[in-house]
C-alpha cells in the first residue's frame, strides 16, 4: 500500500494572551475567526481556530493562548516558517499594512518566489508569498478585501533533528514530490492547490522548546474516515508509533512523531466547522464538547473574555 497526502489540514502553535492573538490574526491578517471553543485536554484553555470564510483544510491555523505562559523557543523538531499565500499582486498591500501596524519585515527570495517575513506578537515566524493557484478567500474585515486576503497556508519550513530521515518520511510515507533544492532547503510538494509546499532545512540547529511562540505540531490531510484509518495502519507498518483515532468534533485525528522530532498528526476533511453551528455564525460564540457542556458556567467564568475587533 502507498498513500499520498494532498497537503497540511492545519497547523497548531502556542501563544500568549488570547485577545492579543485575536486582534493579530483576525485584526490584522484579516482571517476569520472560524471556531472559538477550549483545549479537549486542559478546558481552561481556548483552542482558537482562524482560516478563511469556510474554514477549509489548508488554510486553518489554531492557537492554544496561555497568557504569562513561558516563552519557547524554536529549534528542530518544530514548525520553524508557518508561510501564507496571498494573490498575485498583493504583496505591496501587504508590506504597506505591516508597517501601518508598527510591524517590522524582511523581504527575501527562494526558490524563485518573492516573501516578506515577520513575526507575529508572541515570536512566530510567519511569512507571506504571492501565488496563482488556490481560490481566493472570500472573506472581508476591515481594510482586508477578497482581492489581497490571505487564501490559507503557503506551506511550511520544517526544522528537523535527523533532516535525512524527515526527507525520507515526506516523499516515501507521506507520499510529497521533492521537487527542488537550494542552499540548505530542499523542497517538496504535494498534490493540493494549497497546503501544498513544505522546505525542509538540511542542517539541524539547536533542539527547539515547546511554549508561546512555537508550533505544537503540522496536521496533514485524510480525505474521510476510511482514509485516516489506512493511514494509521500505513504509518504503523513504516515503524511510527501512532496514536488511536482521537475524535476533535470537527475532525478526527491521529498522531505520531517523526524521526526529526516534529509532532505530525493527521486529520480528516469531514465534518468541518459547520456542523455545529451555522457557516454564517461560526466564531461568534464559544462552543464546548458534549462532555464539557455540563461545566459551562464555570468555564466561561476562568476564560480571559475575547471579542474580534476590527483594527482599522
Amino acid at each position: 500500500m502507498t498513500k499520498r497526502t494532498s497537503g497540511i489540514h492545519h497547523i497548531t502553535a502556542i501563544v500568549g494572551h488570547p485577545q492579543e492573538n485575536l486582534d493579530f490574526y483576525a485584526g490584522i491578517l484579516g482571517l476569520r475567526l472560524v471556531k472559538q471553543t477550549v483545549n479537549f485536554d486542559d478546558p481552561g484553555t481556548y483552542h482558537l481556530y482562524f482560516g478563511n470564510e469556510g474554514g477549509k483544510p489548508g488554510t486553518i491555523i489554531t492557537f492554544f493562548p496561555w497568557a504569562n505562559a513561558y516563552a519557547g523557543k524554536i529549534g528542530d523538531g518544530q514548525v520553524g516558517v508557518t508561510s501564507y499565500v496571498i494573490p498575485e499582486g498583493a504583496l505591496e498591500f501587504w508590506e504597506e499594512r505591516l508597517e501601518k501596524f508598527e510591524i517590522p519585515f524582511k523581504k527575501t527570495k527562494r526558490f524563485g518566489e518573492s516573501y516578506i517575513t515577520f513575526d507575529d506578537p508572541h515570536g512566530l515566524h510567519l511569512e507571506f508569498v504571492e501565488r496563482k493557484e488556490g481560490e481566493n478567500n472570500t472573506w472581508t474585515f476591515g481594510d482586508v478585501t477578497s482581492e489581497v486576503a490571505i487564501k490559507g497556508f503557503g506551506g511550511a519550513t520544517l526544522l528537523s533533528a535527523q533532516p535525512e530521515k524527515t526527507a525520507d518520511l515526506l516523499a516515501n510515507v507521506m507520499g510529497l514530490e521533492k521537487v527542488g533544492q537550494e542552499e540548505d532547503l530542499i523542497r517538496f510538494r504535494s498534490a493540493a492547490d494549497i497546503g501544498n509546499v513544505v522546505d525542509l532545512k538540511t542542517n539541524s540547529t539547536e533542539r527547539g522548546q515547546m511554549g508561546v511562540g512555537t508550533v505544537h505540531h503540522i496536521a496533514w490531510r485524510a480525505d474521510d474516515d476510511k482514509d485516516q484509518l489506512e493511514w494509521q495502519q500505513y504509518v504503523g507498518e513504516q515503524g511510527y508509533g501512532v496514536t488511536p483515532v482521537k475524535d476533535r468534533n470537527y475532525f478526527n485525528a491521529i498522531y505520531f512523531r517523526e524521526h526529526g522530532e516534529i509532532l505530525f498528526e493527521i486529520a480528516t476533511d469531514p465534518p468541518g466547522f459547520a456542523h455545529d453551528e451555522s457557516e454564517a455564525t461560526m466564531g461568534r460564540e464559544l462552543k464546548l464538547p458534549v462532555q464539557y457542556e455540563q461545566h459551562r458556567e464555570q468555564l466561561e467564568r476562568t476564560l480571559i473574555p475575547i471579542q474580534v475587533r476590527e483594527l482599522d
